[in-house]
């Protein structure tokens, strides 16, 4: 009898552990890297590497959070001047933050101008549980099912702020869709991304999106980064009339990863190719080396892409196992590197390679070995 019970145990404790298999991720997001960069007219991709490799987004998810703000605004459901409560929830969110307290109210418009000029974790939630009857959970079940009629498939949301969650993950080519998304649907709210402080409670809030406050044509977007992400960056510029939209995971700092989304928009503006081996030494990772092959691609509807084979020495980053081996896709029709831009790249990998030892201890020195702090840049 007692072996029967047993037995029985047994298999119900094995299909449980077989249905948390399911509903986990079949493929756990690592501290990765990827970058993309798309021309927002035709959606064609112009370079990339490992586009549809899943990292965590950290407050890039805030992009989705606006997105559904500014849809409620549009449909009537929220308006710029409603005052929202602030639960026990929003109010522990780790930093950064407004530092809104529990029972207090806060505005629409505060909540946004603090997702994206301070990465406000507390104001992301509050928004998030207004439009969720009071529940975080539920809200972040409509980011993902949001990012999945956007086309973005490798994506999941577990909240609204980008705060760690190991089973919130998307992919470069996936925030490109989002942020092509926030500027086609919402012409008349892109406006915000530009905002470089704001005063909110008798405080002067500055932001830290200090590319887009030096680089020519830069109206947006946004910043992230936790341990298990590294420095991420989606931006957009606009040259002789011509955007362009940019991702960026995985930087070793913020200063590397803005110098590598420079880079990367500098060269495709101007119609030249990035050497993928940047990428990787923005994420601080050193390249044994690398293979080309050509193809074409776009976001929209991707085609064959270029295939790109990095091969990595093997090194720990932020407390994961770096990969060996990575299939970088790239949907640029094989143009060829000038000497001119080949200089630039080499000027750019060595400002890198300077710039990543100097953070290194600053980046260990912020996280303090943990992963709670959010928009660190």
């Amino acid at each position: 009898m007692a072996r029967r019970v047993l037995g029985r145990l047994g298999a119900v404790v094995a299909a449980l552990g077989a249905v948390a298999v399911g509903l986990g991720a079949a493929h756990p997001a690592q501290a990765g890297y990827a970058s993309l960069v798309v021309d927002g007219g035709t959606g064609e991709v112009l370079n990339a590497v490992n586009p549809d490799e899943q990292n965590h987004p950290a407050s890039l998810t805030k992009m989705m959070t606006l997105y559904l703000t500014f849809e409620a605004i549009h449909q009537g459901r929220l308006h710029w001047e409603d005052e929202l409560p602030v639960s026990r929830n929003a109010a522990n969110k780790e930093p950064t933050k407004l530092g809104l307290e529990v029972g207090q109210t806060v505005s629409v418009k505060d909540c946004v101008l603090g997702m994206i000029v301070i990465s406000a974790n507390d104001g992301a939630t509050v928004v998030g549980e207004a439009l969720a009857g009071g529940s975080e959970q539920v809200f972040a079940r409509m980011m993902t099912d949001k990012a999945h009629q956007l086309g973005m498939t490798n994506t999941v949301f577990r909240n609204a702020s980008g705060l760690p969650d190991r089973e919130q993950v998307t992919t470069a080519r996936d925030m490109s869709r989002l942020a092509m998304a926030l500027h086609r649907d919402f012409p008349q709210d892109y406006h915000y991304f530009a905002t470089r402080e704001f005063d909110f409670e008798g405080r002067h809030l500055t932001g830290h999106n200090r590319l887009m406050y030096r680089y020519p044509g830069m109206d947006g977007m946004k910043t992230g980064f936790t341990n298990a992400s590294g420095s991420n960056l989606v931006s957009s510029a606009v040259h002789d009339g011509r955007r362009l939209f940019g991702v960026v995971f995985g930087g070793s700092s913020a200063k590397t990863r803005d110098k590598l989304m420079e880079t990367l928009l500098d060269n495709a503006f101007a119609n030249r190719d990035t050497d993928p081996k940047l990428v990787a030494l923005a994420a601080g990772r050193p390249l044994a080396r690398v293979a080309r092959a050509r193809g074409t691609g776009r976001v929209a509807h991707a085609g064959r892409a270029r295939t790109v084979h990095v091969a990595v020495a093997p090194v720990q980053r932020r407390g994961h196992a770096a990969a060996a081996h990575q299939r970088v896709a790239s949907g640029h029709a094989g143009r060829h590197v000038s000497a001119h831009a080949a200089s630039k790249d080499r000027a750019h990998a060595k400002a890198v390679k300077v710039a990543g030892k100097a953070a290194k201890g600053k980046v260990a020195g912020k996280t303090h070995g943990h992963h709670h702090k959010v928009a660190a840049d």
